[in-house]
């Protein structure tokens, strides 16, 4: 048994006394959620010290049979349940909408090829990785090199607080929601609404928002458009085959469903809490992947639609790493064994809306009354 004081991390956390346990080099850490952050710290200090470089760098090889055969479970089943879908209006539209789940999760696979394309990391080649690349991310309505832009500025400024805005769920300060006018307060509170968030947002973002092009890049801005492009034709011509309305009620519900259950991901990778962030100048590339990026402990069929992406605090260790291989990097490597987020503990990720720079922690709006109580005692001396 193994006893480690540690000090004050911040306001909200006193220091206390853990007790430890050894099993082999894996620390096991007491599963009280308060203690989170402290074992999460640790790890991050244990890989400062640790050349984790060379041990991820094992399982950044991506494999040719593991890469076509993951292309070939995943595209051909989504593919198939769209002719189901399109065959079954004829009997009842609630088979339709029945079908549109387990396709929803085979269209979320083909956005994790995509996404390992745009790292470079699903084949030895980047001709492959660009040409894989394009079709997986157009099949998710996305235009795949500005995509693939604002994804690499992701990830070397997650955590960032003076690097925020790029490829992430925009996050306001305290201090930055309590200066802001009326109109970005309102603004603000409507885009952190789970419904906004969850309900329209998702398929405004990758139907409309992914159609404009960005002010800067000419690779950025032509992959936008000659994506539109492509769209208008692919989709002109789906209408003229099996006219508008099929088509709609195949593609829409897809759509709705697999955009939702990834921004849903996408948001609970690093807001949740305790999490890490820091001002540009103190930020720390390690502790903004293994504190700043979530262990999502999912079912091991939701773990396979999502395509490993639960692993995320590897992820951003290293982004070469295929998704095939994460899991083994976790399971091989003490060293990555961070407390897990389980979905339970993710649901109170939703009531996270602003980060207090004073306490270090992510707070709801109920975070606000302790300024404004602050205030009114500043006013009344």
């Amino acid at each position: 048994m193994l006893t480690i004081v540690l000090g004050t991390l911040s306001q909200r956390q006193q220091v206390r006394v853990f007790k430890i346990s050894q099993v082999g080099s894996k620390l096991i850490f007491p599963r009280n959620g308060r203690q989170t952050i402290n074992a999460n710290l640790i790890q991050s200090q244990e890989a400062e010290h640790i050349r984790w470089q060379p041990i991820v760098a094992k399982y950044a090889k991506p494999h040719l049979g593991r890469s076509l055969w993951q292309i070939a479970n995943t595209l051909i089943p989504y593919f198939v349940l769209w002719g189901l879908m399109i065959w079954s209006i004829q009997i009842s539209y609630w088979i339709t909408l029945a079908l549109a789940f387990p396709a929803a999760g085979f269209l979320m696979r083909t956005f994790i090829i995509f996404h390992d394309c745009g790292h470079g990391s699903f084949f030895k080649s980047q001709k492959a990785n660009d040409f894989v690349g394009r079709i997986t991310a157009f099949l998710n309505f996305t235009p795949y090199y500005r995509w693939k832009h604002d994804h690499a500025i992701h990830h070397a400024t997650a955590g960032d607080l003076d690097r925020r805005g790029t490829g992430d769920v925009y996050t306001m300060t305290v201090r930055e929601y309590l200066v802001a006018p009326w109109w970005k307060k309102t603004a603000y509170r409507i885009m952190r609404n789970p419904f906004a968030l969850l309900g329209v947002g998702p398929l405004l973002v990758f139907v409309i928002t992914q159609r404009i092009p960005p002010a800067k890049g000419r690779r950025e801005q032509s992959s936008v458009w000659w994506t539109n492009f492509a769209l208008v034709v692919v989709i002109a011509l789906m209408c003229w085959l099996m006219g508008w309305k099929t088509y709609l009620m195949v593609q829409l519900p897809i759509l709705m469903i697999s955009t939702t259950i990834g921004i849903w991901l996408f948001y609970v990778q690093h807001n949740f809490d305790p999490t890490y962030w820091d001002n540009h100048e103190g930020w720390e590339f390690v502790k903004a992947g293994l504190q700043g990026s979530s262990f999502y402990k999912l079912p091991l069929i939701l773990q396979w639609f999502s395509g490993n992406i639960g692993f995320h605090h590897i992820h951003h260790l290293s982004a070469k790493i295929p998704n095939y291989n994460l899991p083994r990097c976790y399971y091989e490597n003490p060293l990555f064994h961070v407390e897990p987020l389980t979905i339970r503990a993710s649901l109170k990720s939703l009531s996270l809306r602003l980060y207090d720079e004073e306490q270090k922690m992510l707070v709801g709006w109920d975070g606000l009354r302790r300024y404004q109580t602050q205030k009114v005692e500043v006013m009344n001396t």
